[in-house]
Formats: C-alpha cells, structure tokens, sequence
C-alpha cells in the first residue's frame, strides 16, 4: 500500500512539474520559429522550422544588450546592498539590546504593510530633488532596505546558537568580527534565499524603472520589452516578443540554480526548528 501511496505521490509530482515547465519550453521553441509560421504550427509538440531570426531581429532594432547590463548591473548591485544591509539590521535586533529597539523592529514589521504603489510618489519627488533622475542611484537606492529582509536576517540569527559566539567573545572577538566570521558564514542558507527574492524582484521590476528612466541608455530589460511591445502598430511580431522573454528568463533561471540548494536547506532547516 506504501510503495502504491510513493507512486500515486511521484505520478502527481510529474504532471505538475510538466505542466509548470511546459509553459517554458514552449515559449523558447516558439521563439525559434519565424514570426510568418508561429500560427500555423497547431497543436505540435516541437514547433519546426528552427531558426534563430527572432534573437537576431530583436537585437538590431532594439539595443537589447544595453538593456541586459542595465538590468544586471541593478539587479545585483540591488541584491549586494539588500542582504548586506539586511544581515546588518537583523544581527543588531536579534543579539544587540539597546534603547528603543523593539519599538524600531515593530515599525520595520509595519512598513512591510504598506503597499510599494504608495512609496513612488514621494519617492519620485525625492529623486527630483536629488537630481538623480535617469541614473543608476535612481533605480538601486531604494531597493537596498527592506523589512522583509531585515525580518528574515533577524529570525535566522535568532535561531543560531548562542555558544559560539559567547566563545567568540572570550576569545578577545568584537561584535563586528563575531558577526563576520562566525554569524555570516553560518547564515548562508538565508542570504542564498534573500538574495534569489531580490533579485528576481529587482530583475522584474518594472514601474519604478519606468517612471524614473527617460532614455534608452538607463532603461532596464522589462521597460525595454513594454515599450518594444508598444512599438507594434498593425501587426504583432511574437516571435521577437519570446526572444526577448527569453532573454529575460534566463538570469532568473540561472540565479536560481546557483542558489537551489541553499534555498532547500534553509526551508528545511525552517521545518525542522524547535
């Protein structure tokens, strides 16, 4: 009865792994075919004929790698900051006591509350005033502090033992060497999921982009796709619409990847705390 409950229980795990992933192998098969064949391929397993004409196309009329450094230089510098920043505060709340420091935590738990939709408007005002309109401090600063990171770091440490680092301490270990060598390293399972979230977050985002950059050397991967979209007048090319979904997936896909197995061993660790 067992062995028949694993079957029934992989069996289901396939189809939902083939229905999540076929989505994707469509999207790069079609991608390949030319724009004129995509609507006469049916209902096909494997679209034919093949062709890398969409990527091609996509490249000469739009300046698609500008728009991938822009998003890759955001995205990680974006990610760097956050979990740097993030790592920071959470140590502070969870091993440090001072004044005022469970009033400060409740107020970072509460502006995860607030929608992101409110912060654009006075945060474009601020940017103005800055003069930073249109640059990479722009589109990166307000992206390295965020409750959710820190809220994340702070329930980690807490669940980290105290024992070593009391021993740090005896050993002549300030707070900052304590934290640097003995916290962080043994915090990798949550700055692997920390920097995955914000990184495909920064990598899809996409309104504030749009609204603090004015010219196509600043605009990043999604503001770039949105407007190429909207360059079409009479006839939609979709081909070169899934070469540049393509193109947009493939970071994400990789950053992932890399990350996986930190990313498992932290939610099980999660599973299994007392």
């Amino acid at each position: 009865m067992k062995n028949w409950r694993k079957i029934f229980g992989y069996f289901c795990l396939v189809l939902i792994a083939i229905s999540m992933l076929y989505p994707f192998f469509a999207m790069i098969n079609l991608s390949l075919v030319p724009n004129g064949e995509i609507f006469n391929q049916g209902g096909k397993l494997f679209y034919s004929p093949l062709t890398l004409e969409n990527y091609s196309s996509v490249f000469e009329k739009i300046p698609m790698w500008k728009y991938f450094v822009n998003s890759l230089f955001v995205a990680v510098v974006t990610t760097i900051g956050q979990v740097l920043f993030s790592a920071l505060a959470g140590y502070a709340f969870a091993r440090l006591t001072f004044k005022f420091r469970d009033a400060l935590f409740l107020i970072i738990l509460i502006t995860m509350l607030v929608p992101p939709q409110v912060n654009i408007i006075p945060l474009f005002f601020l940017m103005r005033q800055l003069e930073w309109i249109n640059t990479y401090q722009a589109l990166i600063l307000p992206g390295l502090f965020g409750g959710f990171g820190i809220f994340m770091m702070r329930q980690y440490f807490l669940g980290l033992p105290k024992d070593l680092e009391e021993s740090a301490k005896i050993d002549g270990c300030n707070i900052f060497t304590t934290f640097f060598k003995i916290a962080l390293p043994l915090s990798i399972p949550a700055i692997a999921t920390l920097s995955i979230f914000t990184f495909v977050t920064t990598w899809n985002s996409f309104m504030w982009p749009l609204i603090v950059t004015n010219t196509e050397s600043m605009r990043t991967l999604p503001v770039g796709l949105a407007i190429f979209k909207g360059s079409f007048r009479e006839l939609t090319l979709w081909g070169d619409l899934l070469a540049c979904s393509v193109v947009c997936t493939i970071p994400v896909v990789g950053v992932f990847l890399l990350g996986k197995k930190y990313f498992i061993n932290d939610i099980l660790q999660g599973g299994v705390k007392e």
